[in-house]
């Protein structure tokens, strides 16, 4: 069922990983889909992965979230419908060691970034009195993952961002809420995996398995599984869902 016709989406992050998976998965509930990253080369070959019906049309949009100020005009002018902000996490490490340059950074990169977005777009949906914002973050806002100190902080701000949003905006008719991924196979995960075998001294296969051992499923998610929970917040059906968390991590988060 294509539950998404006729409505247009901007996915941040949009040329791998989760974010290409959460457009994929929209592309084929029918939405018009635009891709916003900062390789132009990556975005030309995520958009070809997109399928489209007739009446689709899917575009992208070459732009660093750091500095989106160039293209903030073709954002209002496109009237998107849903907006779905999703940005690499940042190096780990303990939170005491890192620099404030780092905070501010990754502040800028995920909080500020999200809410120049959020100004762009929201003028369109409190118009048509019907919007979607998804923001995919980290399980972290429920429990801090060690040593990833900057992210667990810029995440729970976001998190809170989200919250709060979800009130000044639910009679407008637009939804605001959280994907949380565990651990995923994505390029970021790789990257975790490295860290933590490079600090441990011990291989990368160990520290997966450790990992692994974590997860009541026993795997690592695949993006698109990630994805569909994006899709579905995103769905009209999904409209009296807001202001929530939703962990997609196989049941390794033990809080409720």
């Amino acid at each position: 069922m294509r539950d998404l016709n006729g409505k247009k989406a901007l996915v941040c992050g949009g040329s791998e990983g989760i974010g290409l998976a959460s457009a994929q998965a929209l592309a084929a509930l029918g939405a018009d889909v635009t891709l916003l990253a900062r390789r132009e080369s990556m975005l030309l070959a995520a958009l070809e992965s997109l399928h489209a019906s007739g009446s689709q049309r899917h575009g992208s949009i070459v732009a660093d979230v750091n500095a989106l100020e160039p293209v903030l005009e073709q954002i209002r002018a496109a009237g998107f419908d849903m907006l779905i902000n999703n940005s690499a996490g940042p190096a780990g490490g303990a939170l005491l060691k890192a620099d404030t340059t780092q905070l501010l950074s990754v502040f800028q990169q995920h909080v500020l970034a999200g809410q120049t977005l959020l100004q762009a777009v929201v003028p369109h949906m409190q118009a048509n009195r019907w919007g979607r914002i998804v923001n995919i973050i980290s399980t972290s806002v429920k429990e801090p993952i060690p040593m990833l100190g900057v992210s667990n902080t810029i995440r729970g701000a976001m998190a809170a961002w989200a919250k709060t949003l979800a009130s000044e905006l639910g009679a407008d008719g637009i939804t605001v809420n959280n994907v949380l991924p565990g651990y995923t196979q994505t390029q970021r995960l790789d990257q975790i995996l490295k860290e933590r075998a490079a600090n441990a001294g011990k291989s990368v296969d160990d520290i997966a398995k450790g990992m692994i051992a974590s997860v009541p499923a026993g795997r690592f998610a695949q993006a698109a599984e990630v994805a569909h929970a994006v899709a579905f917040l995103c769905l009209p059906l999904s409209g009296y869902i807001n202001g929530i968390n939703l962990p997609v991590d196989g049941g390794r988060t033990k809080s409720l």
